[in-house]
């Protein structure tokens, strides 16, 4: 889908607050509701926005500890990563995943309250899954978050 430079400020403004009314975004892209309306609706059945969620406190939920996981195996086969995948996502604490170029092979990003919670999912993640190292860094501060995605390439 091609996008205009109305399609990007909606978005910029969405990503920062899905919630805003129709009738505000239109005023600040400068369009009538109802052409506002239907350009997010298209936005939608595109796929340009894939979802409108809450994003939550980490501390407030007692999520407050982040873990980044590095996996490797010397296994290699499309069988032992569909199997590794489900062990993974059937892990709430696992919040990304992800399969890497270079020395890792995959890479976790996992949320939990303590060392003691990460180390139950760390036995869950090895459970019935051969790999050869697991490297857990601990985010010791969160100097940037955002779920906003840049749209300066966007076009």
């Amino acid at each position: 889908m091609k996008l205009n430079s109305i399609d990007i400020k909606l978005l910029a403004l969405l990503q920062e607050d899905a919630t805003m009314q129709i009738a505000d975004l239109a005023e600040q892209v400068g369009l009538t509701q109802t052409p506002c309306w239907r350009r997010v609706q298209r936005l939608k059945e595109s796929g340009v926005i894939a979802k409108n969620v809450v994003l939550l406190d980490p501390l407030r939920v007692n999520v407050g500890v982040t873990v980044f996981v590095a996996v490797r195996t010397s296994i290699h086969s499309e069988e032992w990563f569909e199997r590794f995948r489900a062990t993974v996502s059937l892990i709430p604490e696992v919040v990304e995943f992800y399969r890497m170029s270079g020395d890792v092979d995959y890479l976790l990003r996992v949320v939990v309250p303590d060392i003691a919670a990460y180390d139950k999912v760390y036995k869950r993640l090895i459970a019935g899954n051969q790999v050869s190292d697991v490297s857990s860094s601990f985010a010791m501060e969160q100097l940037k978050f955002t779920t906003a995605l840049p749209l300066s390439y966007a076009r």
